[in-house]
């Protein structure tokens, strides 16, 4: 568990949000993943060929879970206001999924703070780098990741609909990132997943 006192608007007081480590199938979780699924489908509809929030239930709930996973929530009075997890990718590399902020606590940096916590949380639990995917009509999520340190694994010369999926990844210590081989694998992924014509579909944030 890990407290955050964080300034309201005109810095008159304060409140404390509270970042807590739950499973996947957690009812806490259920806002989260309720919201992301409605997310998903009014930006992409059928775009990947299926709704989109097919994305929800594509992974088991082991896969957020300890010892190769994280499912975390962003609690303030006990409500769930934001969350994100990762899975293993490999050997050395999380991948981040789920990030979210609920529609009524945007624009405060709670994304971020998700994020910062789940890369805290892949280092104490031995990975060294971090790789997520997002996709073509998710701006806000693209931009983040370019703010805080993440190399794309695409071509930012090319417009959204051309690139599709979104790859980035980030070293999360001094060894600088191998770009080439997390794109090889990146690429690998893509390729045991997909059929032909046929783009997986991506993260929220």
């Amino acid at each position: 568990m890990t407290l955050l006192d964080r300034a309201q608007s005109g810095g008159a007081s304060t409140v404390t949000d509270t970042f807590v480590y739950v499973t996947a199938d957690d009812p806490l979780a259920e806002p989260l993943l309720t919201e992301l699924a409605a997310e998903y489908d009014s930006r992409y509809g059928t775009f990947f060929g299926e709704s989109a929030s097919v994305e929800i239930s594509r992974y088991p709930v082991e896969a957020f879970a300890a010892p190769h996973g994280a499912f975390v929530l962003l609690l303030r009075a006990g409500v769930p206001i934001a969350g994100g997890a990762f899975k293993r990718f490999d050997e050395h590399t999380s991948e981040l999924k789920r990030i979210w902020t609920a529609a009524t606590h945007r624009r405060q940096g709670l994304a971020r703070l998700v994020v910062e916590e789940l890369e805290n949380e892949s280092r104490r639990r031995g990975y060294d780098r971090v790789f997520l995917t997002t996709g073509p009509r998710q701006p806000e999520a693209k931009n983040l990741y370019l703010r805080t340190g993440y190399t794309p694994l695409f071509d930012p010369a090319l417009s959204p609909e051309e690139i599709i999926i979104h790859a980035f990844a980030k070293s999360l210590d001094a060894a600088p990132l191998d770009v080439a081989q997390i794109t090889a694998a990146h690429l690998a992924a893509l390729d045991t997943r997909l059929t032909p014509g046929s783009p997986a579909p991506a993260e929220s944030d």
